[in-house]
């Protein structure tokens, strides 16, 4: 009998937490259906997705967390390989976007033998792609604070307390340029691809990763207000326009601070930059996702129990594209 085709998979084998030790064992398991490849780090796996989409691999799948699947998601940039995710992290925000079953290795591995491709929008951070968001300043900072160390001890209490120690630090100063000339000035800028943020809740109200644009908050001051208008936009779906909070809709920007800042594609440290420039990618990503995903009840509570008064919000398009 003929030997049937395995999925190349692509792993982080170093995970030791409860939640890595049970995609290997899942992967074990299921070890007659992939081709199993154990990476040292994200230029690895980078450069073997990049094979096996030189090599006419229709499916690659990624089995990991943000790291892994931001490596994989550059190996494939710009060919017609198709995406598989078998969520292992600790937030797998883009699991959650398509409604890809983030806490069941099984039914998302479903969602992969079902074979329904969705082609979703794929950005670039001065040439790096990404799929579902990026940040400059702020949360890069954190990310960039947090080290792995601590991560492994403290959980997701460490990034916390590296916000506490940058909320005290003084912000630098960016200018966001948009392509017909106009701009606006803040002290970090957030850019989805997609809605969802950190986890299950929606930031960016309007966001749809197949419409071709970024949907980006320009965040204007520092300090509580910026957190404040953070979890208040995380608890009701979505950040509010404000006078300390832009929202815009576009294709492509630039953002030049007063000074070098950290980046952060797909929650993943992508370096230090004076300027910044955001464009869409010349192809879409093929992600094989659910056909009809379920969306998130638990966000829907969590705006009902936050029930604040609010008006409510729409981007500030105006004449950018």
């Amino acid at each position: 009998m003929p030997t049937p085709h395995r999925y190349p998979l692509i792993f982080n084998p170093k995970a030791r937490s409860q939640r890595g030790q049970r995609t290997f064992r899942f992967l074990m398991e299921h070890a007659n259906r992939f081709a199993l490849f154990a990476t040292n780090h994200g230029d690895e796996a980078r450069t073997l997705a990049a094979k096996f989409a030189a090599d006419g691999e229709p499916v690659v799948i990624a089995a990991g967390g943000d790291g892994t699947l931001n490596a994989v998601v550059k190996g494939l940039a710009g060919s017609q390989t198709a995406l598989g995710v078998l969520p292992a992290g600790t937030m797998n925000v883009f699991a959650r976007e398509l409604g890809i079953p983030f806490d069941h290795l099984e039914r998302s591995f479903q969602v992969i033998e079902q074979g329904f491709i969705r082609e979703v929008d794929l950005f670039l951070a001065n040439g790096a792609p990404f799929v579902q968001m990026a940040g400059v300043g702020f949360d890069a900072l954190v990310i960039e604070e947090t080290t792995w160390e601590s991560k492994k001890k403290l959980g997701p209490l460490a990034y916390l307390l590296s916000a506490v120690k940058v909320l005290g630090e003084k912000p630098p100063k960016m200018k966001v340029i948009f392509k017909d000339g106009t701009s606006e000035e803040g002290v970090a800028v957030l850019a989805g691809n997609g809605s969802l943020y950190g986890g299950q809740f929606k930031l960016f109200r309007n966001a749809d990763n197949q419409d071709s644009k970024l949907d980006v908050l320009v965040f204007k001051e520092s300090g509580y207000r910026l957190v404040l208008d953070s979890l208040k936009g995380l608890a009701l779906g979505g950040v509010d326009l404000s006078e300390s909070t832009s929202y815009f809709q576009v294709d492509s920007f630039t953002v030049i601070p007063d000074r070098e800042v950290p980046v952060e594609v797909d929650g993943e440290l992508l370096g230090r930059f004076s300027e910044i420039r955001f464009a869409e990618s010349s192809s879409r990503l093929r992600v094989l996702a659910p056909e009809n995903p379920i969306t998130s009840r638990f966000a829907e509570a969590m705006k009902s129990i936050w029930n604040w008064p609010r008006r409510p919000a729409e981007p500030a398009t105006g004449g950018h594209s």
